[in-house]
C-alpha cells in the first residue's frame, strides 16, 4: 500500500509522462505549463486512496485519477479569467502569460483530455464512471455560476454560500473518492459513504480556506492575508457578519465594502476586528468541526480496518490542522 506522500510522487511522475510536445504549440504549451505548476494533487490522491481502501489496484485507477486532476486544472484556467486573477501558485496565470483566448482554448482542450483519460477505465464500470464524472463536471459549473451571481447580490445567505461551495469544491473531492471506490468494486453503500466523507471534508476544507485567508499566518499561508476582504468576497465570514451585525456594525461593515478608495491594510484590520467582535471566526470554526464530524461518521460506517483507512483519517486530520 502507498501512503499519501508516495501517492503524490506517483501522480506527479505520471503527469510528467504525459507528452504535450505537439502542434499547435500554443494550444498544448499552456496545458503543460499549468500541470507543471504543481499543486497538492488532492483529487487524484483521494481517488487512489479510495481504491486502496477497498483493496483495489491503484494502477487501474490511475487514468481516471489523472482525468480528475486535468479536469480540476482546466477549471482553474477558466476561473482565473473570470476572476481576472494575475497569479496562480506564485506564477503568472495562463491568461496573463499568454492571453485570455489561449487560456480558454487550452482549457477546452484539457477538458477533452480529461475525458480521454477517463475512457481508459475498464468497460464494465465505464458507464457508471462517465455518469458520475458528468454529474461532477456540471455541478462544478453550477457552483461557479452561483459564485459569479453572488458578486452582484447583497442578499446572499450562508445556506446559499454553503450550497455554492458544495458544488464548486466539495463534490469533486467527494466524486474523486467515489470513482476510486467504484473502480475497486466497492459495495454501493460503501461507495456512497466514501462520497459523503469527501463531501463533508470538502465543505470543511473550503470553510477553512476562507478562514485562513483572513486569520492565517502569512508565513505559512503562502499568500497575502486578507485577499477575500479586499475583493469583498462573499465568504461564510462576511455573510455571517452581515447576519449578526447590529445597525452600527452593519453601517461600519458596509462602509468598507462600498469604499472605492481605501488603505488595504486598514480595511483588512477593520473588517477582521468586526469579525472577531461578532465572533464569526468562532462560528466558522464550529461549522468546520460540524462538517469534519459528519465526514468521520461516514468513514466509520465503512466496516473496513486497514492502513488505507488510517491514511484517510490522517488526511482528514491534517486538512483540519493545515496552515496553507
Amino acid at each position: 500500500m502507498l501512503n499519501i506522500n508516495e501517492l503524490l510522487n506517483f501522480v506527479n511522475a505520471e503527469l510528467k509522462e504525459i507528452s504535450f510536445d505537439q502542434e499547435p504549440v500554443k494550444l498544448y504549451e499552456p496545458i503543460k505549463y499549468s500541470l507543471d505548476m504543481g499543486g497538492k494533487r488532492i483529487r487524484p490522491i483521494l481517488c487512489l486512496m479510495a481504491t486502496q481502501l477497498f483493496n483495489g489496484d491503484v494502477k487501474n485507477s490511475l487514468p481516471p485519477a489523472l482525468a480528475l486532476e486535468v479536469f480540476h486544472n482546466f477549471t482553474l484556467l477558466h476561473d482565473d479569467i473570470m476572476d481576472n486573477a494575475d497569479v496562480r501558485r506564485n506564477q503568472p496565470a495562463v491568461h496573463k502569460k499568454w492571453n485570455a483566448n489561449t487560456a480558454i482554448l487550452s482549457g477546452d482542450a484539457m477538458l477533452i483530455k480529461a475525458y480521454q483519460f477517463l475512457s481508459d477505465c475498464e468497460d464494465s464500470v465505464l458507464p457508471e464512471i462517465f455518469a458520475l464524472f458528468n454529474e461532477l463536471a456540471i455541478g462544478v459549473c453550477e457552483g461557479q455560476q452561483y459564485d459569479m451571481d453572488f458578486e452582484i447580490r447583497r442578499d446572499v445567505t450562508t445556506n446559499e454560500y454553503l450550497e455554492m461551495i458544495r458544488l464548486k469544491t466539495a463534490i469533486l473531492l467527494a466524486g474523486s473518492l467515489k470513482v476510486g471506490a467504484i473502480l475497486a468494486n466497492a459495495p454501493k453503500e460503501d461507495a456512497n459513504n466514501i462520497y459523503n466523507f469527501g463531501l463533508n471534508i470538502g465543505l470543511a476544507f473550503q470553510l477553512q480556506d476562507d478562514y485562513l485567508d483572513c486569520f492565517g499566518d502569512i508565513k505559512t499561508f503562502g499568500k497575502k492575508i486578507g485577499g477575500d476582504i479586499i475583493a469583498n468576497k462573499k465568504t461564510f465570514l462576511l455573510l455571517s457578519a452581515w447576519a449578526k451585525a447590529d445597525k452600527d456594525e452593519t453601517q461600519e461593515l458596509n462602509k468598507w465594502i462600498s469604499a472605492e478608495e481605501f488603505d488595504a491594510d486598514k480595511k483588512i484590520t477593520a473588517v477582521k476586528n468586526l469579525y472577531t467582535k461578532l465572533k464569526v471566526d468562532e462560528l466558522s470554526k464550529q461549522k468546520m468541526e460540524e462538517y469534519y464530524s459528519k465526514a468521520m461518521d461516514s468513514l466509520s460506517n465503512i466496516d473496513i480496518h486497514n492502513n488505507a483507512k488510517q491514511e484517510l483519517i490522517s488526511f482528514a486530520k491534517n486538512l483540519m490542522h493545515r496552515s496553507n
